[in-house]
């Protein structure tokens, strides 16, 4: 299927930070040729600097309408097994382990429900769309596209050998992410693998994206490291990426 893969994320994510760094440029020009206040030209000058840098992290660092690689090769590394994405939306994560793991089938789960259409706009079905995608990387044989609540899932107890959560389990509250972690437990195998990947919380992150992006449900890496280990999971990794904070942990034997 020819195309491309179009995740649905907000232009202003990618290139937001030009519409700040464009009017600045104009600005400094001006300014210097009009010989404004230093004080003045100092701030639009970090304005300028600011936004620019930021642009190139978020659009070539980040790049949140890219597809990506695992954080890290040790999850999965059997390269086999049924695997569950809790919260697939359009279904970036789900072509991350497809591509990565050629020979696994996948679950893409998600509500499909008001919370799609906030994060990636209106258009076609949220099914139809993480469908055309991963048609476009190929992978759609091996992945079957469910609709249910990460809180409470449709399966039975240890349906799957792994499963992968990006993005999705921050978007809920406390008591959301809690019940989450509970149910990825329940239809783990015992010894299958959880890697879950969140939105880091540190000051860079705020700094770079300033007022485009406020992450409210963004919590620490000691509140998820704590609340996987009381789901029964015994942690095995864990690290940063641009905007990300990611653990691999293992679910224990009882």
């Amino acid at each position: 299927m020819n195309g491309h893969l179009n995740f649905g994320y907000p232009w202003w994510l990618s290139y937001g930070h030009l519409a700040i760094a464009l009017p600045a440029v104009w600005l400094l020009l001006v300014g210097w040729g009009r010989k404004w206040p230093k004080a003045l030209m100092a701030v639009i000058g970090v304005t300028t600097l600011w936004s620019l840098a930021a642009f190139v992290v978020v659009r070539f660092v980040i790049d949140i309408n890219g597809q990506p690689s695992l954080p890290t090769q040790s999850f999965l590394s059997s390269g086999r097994g049924r695997v569950l994405d809790l919260g697939a939306g359009t279904g970036r994560s789900s072509i991350m382990v497809l591509t990565s793991r050629p020979q696994v089938k996948l679950v893409a789960l998600d509500l499909f429900g008001n919370s799609f259409d906030e994060h990636f706009g209106k258009g076609e079905s949220p099914q139809q769309r993480l469908l055309t995608n991963l048609k476009i990387a190929g992978v759609d044989q091996r992945a079957e596209i469910q609709t249910a609540d990460m809180r409470k899932l449709p399966f039975e107890a240890n349906s799957f050998d792994a499963i992968v959560s990006a993005y999705a389990m921050d978007h809920l509250g406390r008591d959301g992410a809690i019940q989450s972690l509970a149910e990825a437990s329940r239809v783990l195998k015992p010894g299958g693998e959880f890697l879950l990947m969140v939105v880091g919380k540190e000051p860079w992150l705020e700094f770079t994206f300033g007022p485009l992006l406020v992450h409210s449900a963004s919590r620490g890496a000691a509140w998820w490291t704590e609340h996987v280990q009381q789901a029964n999971f015994q942690v095995i990794e864990q690290g940063t990426r641009p905007i990300t904070f990611y653990l691999l942990a293992r679910r224990n034997q009882s």
